[in-house]
């Protein structure tokens, strides 16, 4: 242990963690509900099939931690030295019900739950909004109700439902909303759906360790090239895991994307006003959840910007507090991480 983690800001900067999960007792039995009646895609029977179900440890003690926004929350906070934690219902959120109106008022309930657990905690829980995409002006409504009444300061998508991309222009009320409330969008993995998740699950490589990152990666750049930002200019979009690898594979999406758009091979894939390393810098932010790893996040900040790149520890899901000091200890400026750990998130989220 090289240092002690306390919070209150003695290294310089307070610790804002940007994907911090919880869930309700009604979303878990709403799984479990679905894995019984086999109405659950392949993708949440083996990702809830092991949460929900396994008498194992890991298992047991993070659906322990995802009910708790209090007591047990707090002290883990306070053991890592996490000053704010920006909170969110757990994937894959109301997102599988095919009943859109229990979903709806799930998503709602927990909404209400989260509000009424920071206003206990306001100076160490944030929130974000959760929707149900299946019903995209209902989402819109909950998106304004959500900043306006509920004080929150984003809105969790958790990537696609059921097989289906933002991308789709029947989902442009959540992004016109969006707008008009000035949150940002932060789209978290789900598994991969039915249609692509088969040779991934078969390797049991779907969940956090490879699918994740595929799935939402690609959810992001159908956005990208669809065009989502030249639509909406001001529109910031944050992802997890250092940006699902994408910084890592910009300059070749770069050269793929414009050879595509040049060849007129793909029917959707129009000329851009930017390049999509350009809209990287300047309406995407990416976090470190689960990526305590100094060369892919000095790395990350040298593409993409010091502005873009801010920390998360994925709790309940890897909470490690060597994690914590590893962040502390990245060979960078002091200016640059205190905008890793703190102010490029106060700045997305206007906290």
């Amino acid at each position: 242990m090289s240092h002690a983690l306390k919070t209150g800001g003695d290294r310089g900067y307070l610790r804002i963690a940007t994907e911090e999960a919880f869930a309700t007792r009604e979303q878990i039995d709403a799984y479990l509900r679905m894995l019984r009646d086999g109405t659950a895609d392949r993708g949440m029977v083996s990702l809830w099939g092991f949460y929900g179900q396994s008498p194992s440890q890991r298992a047991t003690q993070i659906i322990d931690r995802l009910l708790d926004l209090g007591d047990q929350r707090l002290a883990d906070m306070d053991a890592t030295g996490i000053d704010v934690a920006i909170l969110s219902l757990t994937s894959p959120g109301v997102q599988p019900l095919l009943d859109v109106n229990e979903a709806k008022a799930m998503v709602a309930r927990a909404n209400d739950h989260l509000a009424e657990r920071c206003a206990a905690h306001p100076t160490r829980f944030v929130g974000m909004t959760s929707i149900a995409p299946q019903d995209p002006d209902w989402s819109a409504a909950e998106i304004r109700r959500g900043a306006a009444d509920l004080g929150f300061k984003g809105v969790m998508v958790n990537s696609h439902t059921q097989g289906e991309y933002l991308d789709d222009p029947k989902f442009d009320p959540i992004f016109r909303a969006l707008a008009d409330t000035g949150q940002p969008l932060y789209i978290h993995p789900s598994t991969p759906p039915d249609a692509m998740i088969g040779p991934m699950l078969d390797a049991g490589l779907d969940g956090a360790i490879f699918g994740f990152g595929v799935e939402t990666g690609m959810h992001l750049l159908r956005l990208i090239t669809i065009g989502i930002f030249d639509r909406y200019p001001d529109l910031q979009i944050v992802v997890g895991h250092m940006g699902e690898a994408l910084p890592y594979w910009l300059y070749r999406l770069d050269y793929m994307h414009q050879a595509g758009v040049r060849s007129q091979r793909y029917e959707r894939m129009k000329p851009l006003n930017k390049s999509i390393h350009d809209y990287m810098r300047s309406n995407v932010c990416v976090t470190t959840s689960g990526m305590a790893w100094e060369p892919a996040i000095k790395f990350a900040q040298s593409v993409l910007g010091e502005d873009r790149v801010m920390y998360a520890m994925d709790y309940p899901y890897q909470y490690v507090a060597d994690e914590v000091r590893a962040h502390d200890l990245l060979d960078i400026t002091n200016g640059a991480k205190r905008k890793l750990m703190q102010t490029n998130a106060e700045r997305v989220f206007n906290l």
